[in-house]
């Protein structure tokens, strides 16, 4: 697995690991927390059956990559994935794929850096606009509460949360694939599961009103982790993005990338394959 050194703390250098796989129009996926970038799985392989090829990294962290006790602040985060980018120097455009916590990335590095080299990106379960104009600060008090309690017992409770799993279970999600996300989840740095929910309580405002390019919101309706009314529905009824596209998933948890591939994969591949102002009405319908 390859890697980027995106800065150093003491001595030691501060690493991205990164998957790049495939060939034709790069689609860079971010994922979310507390999982890897292996949780891209259920769109990365139909990605690459199309023709697309697929760049996950693990954030700082959490999977393989280095787990430094600095940098989980969105302006950090943006500029490693600016880092990794300048890296790649992919001939095409890129689309950029967040989900949960990587949608706060995409939406800052568009904020900070632009769309240059950018053709299109795709909020998956959005953290922005601004958490905390609808969310109290004492219910991410608890939050941290729990991760310094036990972070484990918290993950197994967040990650039940993440898929809804008291209703997705048998059918919509494995037990093994609990388990699994459990395993990744407890992998990740302990300080990197404290710091990071800080950064969820960043205000993306000023950095949605400079995206110039055209924006795909995924959301699940049942999101028990940033409900549809809190984030996505107000990106679209503020008119926050100017070019946006949404998509909601009925029943949906907030991974429906896993709980809903089929759902989430169409949205995806109509929406990336879809010429600017052309597309599907099914979607722009909902924009």
């Amino acid at each position: 697995m390859p890697s980027i050194k995106v800065g150093t703390e003491n001595s030691a250098a501060i690493e991205l690991h990164y998957n790049d796989r495939g060939a034709g129009k790069p689609i860079v996926l971010i994922h979310g927390y507390p999982l890897d970038g292996t949780s891209w799985e259920r769109q990365e392989r139909v990605l690459l059956e199309q023709g697309y090829r697929c760049i996950t990294y693990d954030r700082r962290g959490f999977g393989h990559s280095s787990q430094p006790s600095t940098g989980y602040d969105y302006d950090t985060l943006a500029a490693d994935l600016k880092a990794l980018l300048d890296h790649l120097a992919c001939a095409e455009e890129v689309v950029l794929v967040g989900f949960s916590m990587g949608t706060g990335e995409v939406t800052r590095y568009l904020g900070t850096y632009g769309s240059a080299g950018v053709s299109k990106a795709v909020l998956i379960g959005s953290i922005p606009p601004y958490l905390l104009e609808k969310v109290p600060a004492d219910v991410f008090d608890g939050i941290k509460q729990g991760i310094v309690a036990d972070r484990y017992a918290f993950f197994d409770s967040f990650l039940g949360n993440l898929y809804n799993a008291d209703v997705s279970i048998p059918d919509r999600l494995s037990d093994a694939a609990l388990r699994a996300s459990s395993q990744v989840a407890a992998g990740s740095g302990a300080h990197a599961a404290l710091a990071s929910i800080d950064s969820w309580l960043a205000d993306f405002r000023g950095d949605l009103a400079k995206i110039d390019i055209p924006v795909l919101a995924i959301h699940g309706a049942a999101d028990r982790i940033v409900p549809l009314g809190v984030t996505t529905a107000r990106l679209r009824d503020e008119h926050l993005i100017d070019d946006l596209t949404v998509v909601e998933i009925p029943d949906g948890p907030h991974n429906v990338c896993w709980t809903h591939p089929d759902e989430v994969n169409s949205a995806l591949l109509s929406f990336v394959g879809s010429e600017a102002g052309d597309r599907p009405a099914a979607m722009a319908a909902t924009g």
